[in-house]
């Protein structure tokens, strides 16, 4: 069960997903690099009680970022979009966004 929570990091708030998020019903989370479509979708149902309807992944690598001659690398991220069935939304992120 611990696993269920641990698969979802943050709600992904930018512009780009409140648009999405109102035209398609699909919202964004960062979630644990290693985590599958599968397991996105059962956490997702778990702890939001909704119906997926389809899961969406996309594996970002970091940047290398420079200060000065010292230079660093920003950590690897996994983002996942989540299309709810007609009907259905998450009130958690829905009040985040105002």
């Amino acid at each position: 069960m611990t696993k269920v929570y641990q698969t979802l990091r943050k709600p992904l708030l930018t512009e780009k997903s409140l648009i999405l998020r109102d035209s398609d019903n699909c919202y964004s989370f960062v979630v644990e690099k290693t985590a599958n479509k599968h397991e996105i979708r059962e956490a997702v149902e778990t702890i939001f009680k909704v119906k997926v309807e389809k899961v969406s992944t996309s594996a970002l690598r970091g940047k290398v970022k420079r200060m000065g001659r010292f230079a660093g690398k920003r950590p690897d991220l996994k983002k996942a979009f989540v299309t709810l069935k007609k009907g259905d939304k998450i009130d958690a992120v829905e009040g985040a966004s105002k």
